[in-house]
């Protein structure tokens, strides 16, 4: 029997791209799945709202705030595990707005912490990034690379990965920090440049805007990014560690942008529009991530072909009620 089976799982950021994938995911499953969503008065439960109604008949859905340490706690009570995803995650928008993602990101996990320790939560997996190694010092990147805080938002992470590292060493509390690459798939925000392609080649753009499109990245597909979050939490020789989520692969922006264009409409041209360049020390020039850990303590493999899963988030995008969400004519910090 697995560690998570009978287990109740709350799952922070369950509104936003990777949690809603690993919510429905959760339930498909057959787990008790609780969904911590960000309070807002419209009502709305970001991209929970767009699930089949028998879905989420099976979800109990909490509202609040990740930075409110009360609402944190009264959302954790009656949860046996915690995956923690809430966080701002934009790297544009934290060049202006950086006291947001060190109250979100720190902050938020903090409270995260806290709560679990009074609560005697049995397993927390908080969620990292790749983009806490900067620009690859050698490749493949494994966990022991040096940590390089090249945006605001790369030193939050980098905050919220030193203290749950710390709530482990000195409270024992069961953390494992968990470290996505690049994932996208349906329902990625339009900030991701996968997104920021399709979209706009689906409103008939011939001129796709762009910042650079020589960096590298280890490209994700979301449904094997939310397996290995549950073989992870399965693992109890993984708590008290940091592991990688990656491909063991790289593929350069500009070649995905070309795949997308030959897919869509080979007559359109990618265009740089400078507002998209991240300052040049700031940007992430290569990220190719090593997953041996991950495989050398757990069954996870990569099951999705890379041209599949372009296939199948295009596909997603393609529906009038999904393009719908998304403004093609906005630059999306």
């Amino acid at each position: 029997m697995s560690f998570l089976q009978n287990k109740k799982i709350i799952v922070t950021g369950a509104d936003g791209f990777i949690g809603s994938h690993l919510v429905e995911y959760l339930v498909y499953q057959g787990y008790q799945v609780k969904a911590f969503c960000f309070y807002n008065s419209f009502n709305s439960w970001g991209w929970l709202d767009s699930f089949d109604k028998e879905v989420l008949q099976k979800i109990e859905v909490f509202t609040g705030d990740i930075r409110d340490p009360n609402g944190v706690r009264e959302a954790l009570k009656g949860c046996d595990v915690v995956f923690h995803l809430a966080a701002l995650i934009a790297i544009p928008f934290s060049y202006h707005s950086p006291d947001s993602y060190i109250d979100t990101n720190i902050k938020g996990t903090l409270n995260i912490l806290q709560a679990a320790r009074e609560l005697n939560i049995q397993r927390v997996l908080v969620t990292s990034t790749s983009e806490v190694y900067g620009t690859a010092q050698y490749v493949p990147i494994d966990e022991k690379h040096p940590k390089q805080p090249q945006s605001p938002y790369s030193a939050s992470k980098i905050g919220a990965d030193a203290i749950a590292d710390s709530f482990y060493r000195s409270f024992n509390l069961p953390v494992t920090i968990v470290r996505p690459f690049n994932t996208f798939g349906p329902r990625q925000s339009a900030r991701a440049f996968i997104p920021t392609i399709i979209t706009q080649l689906l409103s008939g753009k011939t001129e796709i805007k762009l910042g650079d499109i020589a960096p590298t990245r280890d490209l994700l597909f979301v449904k094997d990014t939310v397996r290995a979050f549950e073989a992870i939490a399965n693992c109890n020789e993984l708590i008290g560690h940091e592991v990688n989520i990656a491909t063991n692969s790289e593929i350069s922006i500009q070649e995905v942008a070309d795949l997308l264009i030959q897919q869509l409409n080979p007559k359109a041209k990618i265009i740089t529009d400078r507002d998209r360049i991240r300052p040049e020390k700031s940007e992430v020039f290569r990220l190719f991530g090593d997953n041996t850990k991950l495989r050398n303590h757990t069954n996870w493999t990569v099951e999705t072909e890379f041209n599949q899963a372009i296939l199948e988030t295009i596909e997603w995008f393609k529906l009038k009620e999904n393009l719908a969400h998304y403004k093609a004519d906005i630059y999306n910090l």
